[in-house]
């Protein structure tokens, strides 16, 4: 997996920005003083890191006349439309209600076709699913492929090489295809930690049980961090190497977006901000002389109060 991420980090590098790494403190945020490397993935094209596999995607398999299609929360329909809309391919989104406007509007700035279709991202991706049996369009699943999941890599390969001195790193989850793709391109080399919504506890319950189980699909961060089960493909991946999962609550998750925008001016979306959510709330605490890396993946919203 590592040979295909590295392959994937060349094949999208000259699509994709290299986000950068913020240093900061914990004493900032009325923490204690430890270090915390922010990397700042938010400030990826079409506001979050799914645009990493979906450039991997459509730069190494064949795009048809059909275009792709994929369903979404929001972020990774996002992200499949600007690929495509800079590829010069034509894309079908299609999102749940539960989608924000935000999400729901930077889709359809890059010119794609969107259907809104059910209340969660299940209904979207059975809808997505009929779309391409019946057109022939290319889906690019938003979690459970390998070139998604390698995409999701680059940004583990990229955070290594900002910050090779990481001893730990907390990361928002979904479906997993980011922790996942993470997990596989540091194989262990750094605690790696997985953040949910307490209302979304997707990978918390498949590492009880012991495998995908479907679970709750509610809380603040529902457009991003809610699907119904944590993708095949991660979970052995996630077994073998998240070291600790974590759980927060919506109220940590929206005081993490405005503790980063009142101390860092950066505008997180709920998901973007989950990971921090649990230093801020005591869910997570480094052991002294911790070096903690938190990744800030996403920021389409439009919360922020100017």
């Amino acid at each position: 997996m590592r040979q295909a991420i590295e392959n994937a980090g060349r094949l999208i590098a000259p699509y994709v920005r290299r986000t950068p790494v913020l240093e900061s403190n914990g004493s900032e945020f009325g923490l204690s003083s430890f270090p915390i490397s922010f990397k700042l993935e938010l400030l990826q094209h079409a506001g979050s890191f799914k645009t990493r596999g979906a450039f991997n995607n459509m730069l190494s398999r064949e795009v048809p006349a059909a275009g792709v299609a994929a369903a979404s929360g929001g972020n990774h329909g996002a992200a499949v439309a600007y690929a495509a809309h800079r590829l010069g391919k034509q894309a079908t989104i299609f999102v749940p209600t539960v989608s924000s406007a935000a999400k729901v509007n930077r889709i359809r700035s890059y010119q794609a076709n969107l259907q809104i279709v059910g209340e969660r991202y299940n209904d979207s991706l059975a809808a997505c699913e009929q779309f391409i049996g019946s057109t022939g369009a290319l889906g690019i699943h938003a979690y459970d492929q390998l070139e998604t999941l390698a995409g999701a890599g680059t940004v583990g390969l990229e955070y290594e090489q900002q910050c090779p001195q990481l001893d730990s790193l907390l990361v928002a989850v979904g479906g997993g295809g980011l922790i996942g793709g993470i997990a596989a391109w540091y194989a262990g080399r750094v605690k790696l930690i997985s953040v949910e919504p307490e209302l979304a506890p997707t990978l918390s319950m498949a590492m009880a049980a012991g495998r995908p189980v479907d679970s709750p699909a509610g809380g603040v961060a529902s457009d991003s961090l809610a699907p119904k089960q944590v993708g095949g493909l991660m979970f052995p991946i996630g077994q073998r190497y998240i070291q600790q999962c974590v759980l927060v609550t919506d109220e940590a998750i929206i005081e993490s977006q405005k503790k980063l925008w009142d101390v860092l001016r950066l505008a997180t979306e709920p998901g973007g901000a989950a990971a921090f959510g649990a230093l801020l709330s005591g869910r997570y605490v480094p052991a002294p002389g911790e070096r903690v890396g938190v990744l800030l993946c996403g920021s389409n919203t439009t919360a922020v109060q100017f």
